[in-house]
């Protein structure tokens, strides 16, 4: 054998298999809503909108809307695209800024 076959067996990864490998690996991560900070709602109103639209207790309510006050976005819920699309549309129905995401 030659040094031209070797080069020619050589295992090779195609372009198709890697794409597709970065595509089954951008499914398996979750979506995310996130809602963002702004100068508008009151920081009870938040907590509230927190509590009713996802079932959250008070404290839990409490900590995401500080989070979204201290840092300027919280991760409110996470699941499948079609989930995180309807939190955001009900978020925006609110008036809370929401957005989604897939997850990091």
């Amino acid at each position: 054998m030659n040094a031209a076959n070797a080069t020619l067996s050589a295992p090779q990864a195609t372009p198709e298999a890697v794409e597709f490998t970065e595509v089954l690996e951008a499914e398996d991560r979750p979506w995310v809503t996130v809602v963002w900070d702004d100068p508008v709602n009151l920081m009870h109103y938040v907590a509230y909108i927190f509590q009713k639209l996802f079932g959250y207790s008070k404290a839990k309510a409490t900590e995401l809307m500080l989070k979204v006050h201290n840092e300027g976005k919280a991760v409110v819920s996470s699941g499948s695209r079609d989930k995180m699309e309807h939190d955001v549309q009900r978020l925006h129905a609110a008036g809370l800024w929401a957005t989604m995401q897939r997850d990091n």
